[in-house]
């Protein structure tokens, strides 16, 4: 199988400082931003925003 360059796979750090990720995929062509998502983080054990890194 062939890599994808229109989905990429991205790493969701979270914000809280844990230094928790989350990996998935998302689609350039309609978020060519950043993506932000609110994702559990089992070591704060609450939910908190996670960033996108590149």
């Amino acid at each position: 199988m062939a890599r994808n360059e229109l989905r990429p796979v991205v790493k969701l750090r979270s914000t809280a400082g844990t230094g928790h990720t989350y990996v998935t995929r998302k689609n350039r062509r309609n978020t060519p931003d950043r993506l932000t998502l609110r994702k559990y983080d089992p070591i704060v054990r609450r939910h908190v925003l996670h960033r996108e890194e590149r």
